[in-house]
This record gives C-alpha cells, structure tokens and sequence, in this order.
C-alpha cells in the first residue's frame, strides 16, 4: 500500500479558513477508486510535546491500494479541481508518501 500524507499550512490560518480546505477535500478527494483510507482534518494545538510539529492547520491522509492507484489519483480531474480552487490559499505544502503495510 502507499501513504499519501498532506499537510497543509494556511496563508489565512483562521478556524474558518481551515474549515473550507477541510470541506473541499472532503469534497474533492473523498471516495477515490483505490483508495482504501481517507481522512482529512485539522491540527490539535493541544498536542504540544517537543516532537509535534503544529506548523501546519490541515492534514490529509490517503492510503491507496498501490503506487497505480495513486498514480491515477493524481491526475483525476477532481484532484486538479481541488488544486486549482485551493492553491492560492496555501503558503506552504508538504507531501510525505511511504510504502506501508498493515500488521
């Protein structure tokens, strides 16, 4: 399986604002074929041991059944929606994909 784990830190980092990326990927990425997790939420700034990093305000996570599956993905039309409506509120994106497996 492949994790696809997005973080995304706000150019408005206002509950509100956090709340419309959260709506629009639920929107937009939700329900894709392949996929086999999906969630998308915001940080919890009540988490504040030296190990956390809070320099985000919307996380996405995917797991797809493989590397093809997220290959499609991306080129969806409904994740280049997504893209294309969000990218000018985002001042900064990190993307951190991993090969995993279940126990």
């Amino acid at each position: 399986m492949l994790s696809h784990d997005v973080y995304f830190t706000l150019k408005d980092r206002t509950p509100e604002a956090r709340k419309r990326l959260v709506d629009s990927c639920h929107k937009y990425l939700a329900g894709h074929p392949g996929v086999v997790f999906y969630a998308a939420g915001t940080v919890n700034e009540t988490l504040r041991r030296e190990v956390n990093d809070l320099e985000f305000d919307v996380s996405l996570q995917l797991v797809f059944v493989d590397k093809a599956a997220h290959d499609t993905y991306q080129v969806h039309p409904k994740h280049q929606q997504f893209i294309d409506e969000n990218k000018p509120t985002w001042a900064k994106v990190r993307v951190f994909d991993a090969d995993v497996a279940s126990a």
